[in-house]
């Protein structure tokens, strides 16, 4: 059973697929070539589905950091006889455009270990456990490293000392001295593909210092923000980059599975895949970083993914990062869990629910990236302007909502509250997509909406708005109510929706949201959860813009302050030990606090620059 805590990890990225490794620097998660690819490590959630550990003998403290504007972690070992660095990433490789990080991707994890000060012996550990721990592969030795066969996976592990080798493991212990510096490699392939290459030293050096440019060099171009927790909002937009997949423009929800949002809970769930709702709100708070090109790609992708011959785009509400439709779910019966929290799930049979917010979240995207969008793409306006007409088509169904949850379908507010949206945004929208015949339809749609919700969402006994209709249950979603405009942030019902969300879902031992009371008919499953970190967020933003200055910055670095050393943010948090639950790390996570963070410094006037950086 694995049972490293969630913060223990950080987070390497290549845009194509994702590693978590340890403090203790061992790659426990590694999915290349993609990020929804099985994992050649997966000790994450079972302590034999494989690792890759590299670490001194012998250690009395660590601490570890990204280089700066980079997502190359760099990990510091103090020994009882010396000091030792170890950097990993994942190479980005060649490309001459920060606009398309990562589109030269060789799927090269590196590992540069050197000894600073006297001396240290490195325990090195090698053991690759395709397709989630079910391969155990036969090694073999060759000049520069080793080969793994075995099931789908072709791998090139390059070290420049032998390693002894058995059980379908390798290792040895490296003696360092000071100013010695030993690089590692894995080139991942499959039996399909090219062979993995076996690397020399200075290509190895080489292809780390390039990537670590490459990145500083988006960050240069794309990161220009000058607000209140500044360190806090690049490192989140630096991990948005990290979790979009650089061939199609598809922003994944997180780098992981299964992670329980409860430990030895049922509620987990493979986040690897691009969730609409998501990805648009990524891509908003990306505003900083988004640039014509990479806005453009995104909006392709979704066109491309969502694309029907049908008089409307029913959305699916996720998509796998190619654009793949079927997403179906199943169990992997062989992992232990994380923290025994099983079962271990990969797909999502989310992908088959009606969750009707979508439609507003993509239209809310794309109106505010208007002017970056193909004024001559006639597929796209079309695209848009069907999935205004489907919400007004489809407001008036019950859904799955926001939360996925899987009782029964409802009428629920946050759902009815982005069909508006959807509408008011294409209205918005009109002229630009070829829509002005659409826009006196669209105004009735929209009013109908606005007052079905002020009439059947608020709920008198309560005293704020609920989570669905007639219903007397708070929900966290709600406060989406002004924060998208609805309703002004002063308005007496917003204000009491606020105090309510406040009062009533808030953890005592966290003092972060819960999305609602799982308790619930409403959410169909057994157990509980933590407190989800987004919602907290929300709290903030919220009160920020209702004026309310002094709460919202209590909030914010409440919910901040659960961040890793690394500045990463998981789905929730566990209440009663203050620790990170749910996938890791969370784009959900890290776009709640970008927003609030700007809401905050916007209301208090010490927002220089916006979001939006120079590429604007």
């Amino acid at each position: 059973m694995s049972d490293t805590p969630i913060e223990e990890y950080g987070l390497l990225s290549d845009r194509h697929g994702a590693a978590l490794v340890s403090r203790e620097g061992s790659v426990d998660w590694l999915c290349l070539p993609r990020f929804d690819s099985p994992a050649l490590f997966a000790r994450l959630l079972d302590d034999s589905a494989g690792h890759w550990l590299v670490r001194p003998e012998h250690t009395l403290h660590t601490a570890r950091r990204y280089l700066p504007g980079t997502m190359v972690l760099r990990t510091e070992f103090t020994t009882e006889t010396g000091t030792v660095e170890l950097t990993d990433a994942l190479a980005l490789g060649a490309s001459g455009d920060p606009h398309r990080l990562g589109e030269g991707a060789e799927h090269l994890l590196i590992r540069s270990v050197r000894c600073t000060k006297g001396s240290a012996e490195v325990r090195v550990e090698y053991r690759p456990r395709p397709e989630y721990g079910r391969v155990v592969p036969v090694l073999r030795a060759f000049d520069g490293g080793l080969r793994a066969r075995g099931g789908p996976a072709a791998l090139a592990l390059s070290s420049p000392v032998a390693l002894d080798t058995g059980d379908g493991a390798a290792g040895t212990v490296l003696a360092l001295s000071e100013g010695e510096t030993v690089r590692l490699a894995l080139h991942a392939g499959s039996l399909d593909g090219p062979l993995p290459r076996l690397l020399g030293q200075r290509e190895i050096g080489e292809r780390l210092a390039a990537t670590a440019t490459a990145w500083r060099s988006w960050s240069r171009l794309h990161q220009d923000y000058q607000g209140p927790w500044r360190r806090e909002v690049l490192d989140s937009g630096r991990v948005l980059q990290a979790l979009s997949y650089q061939p199609t423009g598809a922003i994944v929800a997180a780098a992981t599975t299964s992670l329980p949002e409860e430990v030895g809970g049922v509620r987990n769930w493979d986040y690897r895949y691009s969730w609409v709702r998501d990805a648009a709100l990524s891509m908003d708070a990306l505003g900083s970083s988004a640039c014509l090109d990479e806005v453009a790609h995104f909006f392709a992708f979704m066109t491309d993914a969502a694309a029907t011959d049908w008089p409307r785009t029913h959305l699916q509400i996720m998509y796998g990062i190619g654009g793949e439709r079927d997403l179906t779910e199943r169990e992997l019966p062989h992992l232990a869990g994380w923290r025994g929290s099983v079962p271990v799930r990969v797909g999502n049979a989310a992908w088959t629910q009606a969750q009707l917010d979508s439609y507003g979240e993509l239209l809310a995207c794309a109106e505010r990236f208007a002017d970056r969008l193909d004024p001559d793409d006639a597929a796209q306006h079309a695209f848009l302007v069907s999935l205004a007409d489907t919400a007004a088509e489809e407001w008036r169904t019950p859904d799955h909502g926001i939360w996925e949850v899987r009782g029964p379908a409802q009428h629920f507010v946050h759902s009815k509250l982005m069909c508006w949206v959807a509408l008011d945004r294409a209205l918005r929208l009109a002229d630009r997509i070829g829509a002005r015949h659409r826009v006196e339809g669209w105004k009735r749609d929209r009013e109908e909406i606005r007052e079905a919700i002020l009439e059947h969402g608020w709920n008198t006994r309560t005293g704020a708005f609920t989570q669905y209709f007639g219903s007397e249950d708070l929900d966290a979603s709600t406060l989406m109510l002004p924060i998208s405009g609805f309703l002004p942030p002063t308005d007496e019902r917003a204000l009491a929706t606020i105090d309510a969300v406040a009062a009533h879902l808030t953890d005592a031992g966290s003092g972060l949201v819960r999305r609602y009371r799982s308790a619930a008919p409403v959410d169909g499953l057994e157990g509980s959860e933590g407190s989800f970190l987004l919602c907290t967020f929300w709290l903030a933003q919220a009160q920020a813009l209702a004026g309310r200055l002094e709460e919202a910055r209590t909030v914010f670095e409440r919910a901040a302050s659960y961040a890793n050393d690394l500045g990463l943010l998981a789905e929730q948090v566990d209440a009663g030990t203050g620790s990170l639950l749910g996938n890791y790390p969370q784009a959900f996570s890290h776009i709640g606090l970008i927003n609030a963070a700007h809401a905050i410094g916007q209301a208090e006037g010490t927002l220089s620059r916006p979001l939006r950086g120079p590429c604007a």
